[in-house]
This record gives structure tokens, C-alpha cells and sequence, in this order.
């Protein structure tokens, strides 16, 4: 049976293992049918300040409104709604957070890609910030084709490397 995780080794200080089925609950995930679509770009901001801006306007506003406790009662519809669009939703992940975690080393020129089928894609270093890993298509995991796909987005091409198992940055 296939593993169904990728890893980012190389000339990093901290070696990942990824499994992608956990990101179906992590609130970075994009709809990639909307991204595609709407030609959106990636967050180019550096992700703490992101952070502390979202922080900072949720406490200024239970400074004005105060807080209120969680009514589980209360976003009955809602969830109904996001459990369907999660059944049939295409999604990836960004996997800029990933590549900065990894801490790859300054002397790092390329981005060795490698498939399941020990095919090998070189990437520049500059197209690190731009990729994300799809590991959803309309609901459903892609274990015919996956662990991910990769794709690079950086407005050129929409076209995806397939059975990705591994980044080795070079």
C-alpha cells in the first residue's frame, strides 16, 4: 500500500513529514476551483504580522462589544453548509508556512520535486513562496494520483505535478 504523506528534506535545517489528510480542518486551505478561476494570488505578507492584525481586531472588538460565550445551537445551518462544501469542494494547501518551517539553508538553489513514479521535476528556489499542494478533488482524497498534487502559482501555467512523495531542496 501507498504511503500517504510527502516530505521536504534537502538542505533543511528541520526535515517535514507532511500528511495532507489533516488539512481538510485547517482554516489556510484554499478552494482551488475559486483560485483558479478568479486568477487570485497567494498572501504574499509575512504570515506573523498577518497573525497579530487578526488578533488585534478580534480583541478591539471584544473591547467595544464584549465577548460572548460560544452558543452551540447557534450556527446549526452553517455547519450543514461548510460539511457540503467540504464533501464536494476541491482544495489545496499553500505550502509557503511549510517551506519556512523546514528552514531551508541560504545556499539552497532548486527544488528537486519527486514523484511515485521516481519521475524528477527541478523548481527554483524563487517559486518556493508560489506552490500549493492539492489534495482534494470534489471531496474525495487523491489516492489514484496523490499523495498531492503540486501546483505553481505564479500566474504562468495552471498545470499540476502529479503523485508528488517528496521536495528535496538542492
Amino acid at each position: 500500500m501507498q504511503e500517504f504523506v510527502f516530505f521536504i528534506s534537502g538542505k533543511v535545517k528541520k526535515p517535514l513529514t507532511i500528511d495532507p489528510t489533516v488539512w481538510i480542518f485547517d482554516e489556510r486551505k484554499i478552494d482551488l476551483t475559486t483560485f483558479f478561476e478568479s486568477d487570485m494570488q497567494l498572501e504574499q505578507e509575512n504570515d506573523l504580522i498577518h497573525y497579530t492584525q487578526k488578533i488585534s481586531q478580534q480583541f478591539d472588538k471584544e473591547m467595544l462589544e464584549g465577548s460572548e460565550p460560544p452558543n452551540p445551537n447557534r450556527d446549526s445551518n452553517r455547519i450543514k453548509y461548510n460539511r457540503q462544501e467540504l464533501i464536494n469542494g476541491s482544495f489545496g494547501m499553500p505550502l509557503r508556512s511549510f517551506i519556512r518551517n523546514a528552514a531551508p539553508y541560504e545556499d539552497v538553489q532548486s527544488i528537486i520535486v519527486e514523484t511515485t513514479e521516481n519521475q524528477h521535476v527541478t523548481l527554483p528556489i524563487e517559486k518556493a513562496d508560489y506552490l500549493i499542494a492539492a489534495f482534494s478533488d470534489n471531496g474525495k482524497p487523491l489516492h489514484q494520483d496523490g499523495p498531492v498534487h503540486l501546483y505553481v502559482a505564479d500566474g504562468v501555467s495552471q498545470t499540476a505535478i502529479k503523485r508528488v512523495k517528496q521536495l528535496s531542496f538542492v
